[in-house]
């Protein structure tokens, strides 16, 4: 007997529709699985055979044949145990109702219970489009998958429990969609009002938290860089639906999303070891997974120690940090990840970490200083829109009892900034002024004509490629914003010049 059941699949964030189907027919028993099945796959025959006897249920006899529709796409993991089971129970005749609007996933144990899975949210949108009414997943994934309004998503927790249901002896109740407009964002970072002095730095924090520009922090040991980094996240402005849907899918794949969660509300921490790979970080595998800056996509990537990364990591960030997208090529296929993050990075000045230090005496020979700085090419350093010096903190700073200010208090600010950004650039799917492109600085970066003069003094002095010629001007809007002016004035121009301290001292050749 024949049967086909429907199930999903994921490849890089975006899910597709599978067809389960089913062949049962008389001749040499034996259960063979087709359709570019993984070995995971495969083992879904064993797991299925023994869930079906230990749950009550008549194992089918004679020669099995299942094949994965559309046989061309690589399946893997064991995600097509439940629809398999599925399938061979109606085939059967162990289930006689019409399941056409119904789909199945999940992971089955030798006893009969069903298993978490990864990548539920993207799926259970594409079953929407699909057309699908009822999609049967496992209980631990219930809440990420109703989400998705417009389709009844029906938590299982076992193969016994499924079958009653579909036979209307015990019935499971649909997973009511989560109410998550009176969840409030957790900050597990650290609040500002905890970092000691450090003003400077605070401030080109929060630009950049006003702005979505990326940071280089560069300073001796122990002066607060990995702390003032972690707090970022603190003053970033809450996360709207459509990121919160499309950051959960980058971590629902990965298998990062916390079991019952519903959505990623709190933007995204990053921090990888300066030991990891250029696929780690931007993606890859047989199968492409998920890399570091996609995880971090509507968050903070944190590169600490960046000059100990290996330049072909750093220079992987290039093309990711500019078009906030990372597509992965494999022979099993091609993914395209969102990875629009803001980078943070921190340094020390020199090898040792105390050239230019107030109290401590650097060892480091000028050529080994030249050779550390030159880990970081000027693409690279084009593309971080600010860097500042965080120097050590003294004493009476550290003991001062001052009220520092809050991140809330930081975060009122730039959400005035980032509300006049959205209302800015309202329809063309600019969120940001680091995200402006060249043919729209001319509209939106309105200088004024001595600002106009700075910029170009500075633009000559400093050698600036054009790349850093539009990293200023974008830099200058922002700072603009937090002013509340609509006109890039001369201050503007002179801070934002100001916050990019890698480049040639251009206000000390003035």
């Amino acid at each position: 007997m024949f049967t086909r059941i429907n199930s999903m699949g994921v490849f890089g964030i975006d899910a597709y529709r599978v067809f389960i189907e089913a062949d049962i027919s008389q001749g040499f028993p034996g259960f063979d699985i087709v359709g570019l099945p993984d070995t995971a796959v495969k083992e879904s025959r064993d797991r299925v055979k023994a869930a079906l006897k230990n749950s009550g249920f008549i194992s089918p006899k004679g020669k099995i044949t299942v094949n994965l529709a559309p046989a061309d796409l690589k399946k893997e993991g064991s995600i097509y145990d439940l629809p398999i089971v599925v399938s061979l129970l109606v085939a059967t005749g162990q289930i006689k109702e019409n399941l056409d609007n119904s789909a199945f996933i999940g992971e089955i144990s030798l006893d009969g219970k069903i298993r978490s899975v990864n990548g539920i949210l993207p799926m259970a949108i594409e079953a929407k489009k699909a057309g699908i009414r009822k999609f049967f997943i496992p209980f631990e994934n219930a809440r990420e998958g109703a989400i998705v309004e417009g389709i009844e998503i029906y938590p299982v927790r076992s193969l016994s429990e499924l079958v009653k249901h579909i036979k209307g002896e015990e019935e499971i109740l649909p997973e009511p969609t989560p109410d998550i407009s009176s969840s409030k964002t957790v900050n597990y970072y650290g609040d500002f009002s905890e970092v000691k002095g450090q003003y400077a730095a605070k401030k080109a924090l929060e630009i950049a938290a006003a702005g979505g520009h990326n940071i280089l922090m560069i300073g001796p040991p122990g002066s607060g860089k990995s702390m003032l980094a972690k707090r970022l996240p603190s003053i970033l402005p809450e996360m709207n639906f459509d990121e919160a849907i499309e950051t959960t899918k980058i971590h629902s794949v990965a298998g990062l999303l916390p079991n019952n969660a519903a959505l990623i509300t709190n933007r995204p921490f990053r921090s990888p070891h300066h030991t990891v790979s250029s696929v780690a970080l931007t993606g890859g595998g047989i199968v492409p997974k998920p890399g570091e800056i996609s995880l971090a996509n509507s968050g903070v990537l944190f590169l600490d120690e960046l000059p100990e990364f290996p330049r072909s990591v750093i220079e992987a960030l290039r093309a990711p940090l500019e078009d906030g997208v990372v597509t992965v090529s494999r022979a099993s296929g091609r993914a395209t990840y969102p990875c629009t993050f803001t980078l943070v990075a921190a340094m020390n000045p020199c090898p040792c970490g105390y050239f230019g230090h107030p109290h401590k005496n650097c060892t480091c020979s000028p050529q080994a200083i030249t050779r550390y700085l030159d880990k970081i090419s000027g693409p690279m350093l084009d593309r971080l829109d600010i860097h500042i010096e965080v120097p050590p903190v003294e004493f009476n700073e550290l003991t001062s009892r001052g009220n520092e200010e809050s991140s809330a208090e930081i975060r009122k600010r730039v959400n005035k900034a980032r509300e006049i950004q959205t209302k800015r650039y309202e329809g063309t799917g600019i969120s940001c002024n680091a995200r402006l492109t060249p043919s729209m600085l001319e509209k939106y970066c309105v200088m004024t004509e001595g600002a106009t003069k700075i910029l170009k003094n500075a633009f000559e002095k400093l050698g600036l490629s054009a790349r850093g010629y539009d990293r200023i001007l974008k830099l200058a809007r922002t700072i603009a914003d937090l002013d509340g002016a609509e006109i890039i004035d001369i201050k503007h121009i002179n801070t934002a010049v100001g916050l990019r301290s890698l480049d040639r001292k251009y206000w000390s050749e003035r």
